[in-house]
């Protein structure tokens, strides 16, 4: 088995606990895995990616333009941005539909770009999400990045349980059960899909 995914957000919004539970679920099963976290200004709500390689060995930890499996993102802007790193064929992306306005937008130096859900399907196999009205249907309105990865989860092979208990080893005790809910709540949209 081999997977190389990028995921793509905002900063604050659960990118690395994502990476972890990927990172957690590879290493439960036995396989290699390297990430690297580009942070930029997350502190500041600027754009973070984080690559994340899966397989029996691993060399580098950069995806390679072109190579990724899949795209996971939190924002609908930094889906298209992520684009080049989607292989051509068979590459999946599962977005958020949410729209931060980056600083640019909101002092009026620039617009938010239209047309970003075309420009999506055009590239890959698309499984659009709001992925906040999720979390906050199950009463876990902080989990919108678990919601996500069970969307994503649903279409990889890994079994439901496996993915489960990587996500209650990396949040904290009094957060499981409401990462739980989002982690199956997710689940139930990305096998709509």
């Amino acid at each position: 088995m081999k997977k190389d995914i990028i995921i793509v957000g905002v900063g604050g919004q659960g990118i690395l606990l994502a990476s972890r539970v990927l990172g957690k679920l590879a290493m439960d099963a036995g396989l290699d895995i390297k990430v690297s976290e580009v942070h930029g200004m997350s502190q500041r709500g600027g754009d973070v990616i984080t690559h994340v390689r899966i397989g029996e060995k691993v060399i580098s930890p950069l995806v390679t333009e072109g190579e990724a499996d899949a795209i996971v993102s939190f924002e609908l802007m930094e889906a298209a941005r992520a684009l080049p790193f989607l292989k051509g064929q068979g590459g999946r992306i599962v977005v958020n539909s949410q729209k931060i306005e980056p600083v640019t937008v909101k002092i009026g130096a620039a617009q938010y770009p239209e047309g970003l859900e075309e420009l999506l399907r055009a590239h890959g196999d698309v499984l659009e999400l709001d992925a906040r009205a999720a979390a906050m249907a199950c009463e876990a309105p902080k989990s919108v990045n678990i919601v996500l990865l069970g969307a994503y989860a649903a279409g990889e092979e890994f079994a439901q349980e496996a993915w489960l208990k990587a996500v209650e080893a990396c949040v904290p005790p009094k957060t499981v059960e409401a990462n739980r809910r989002a982690f199956l709540a997710g689940w139930a949209l990305g096998e709509k899909k």
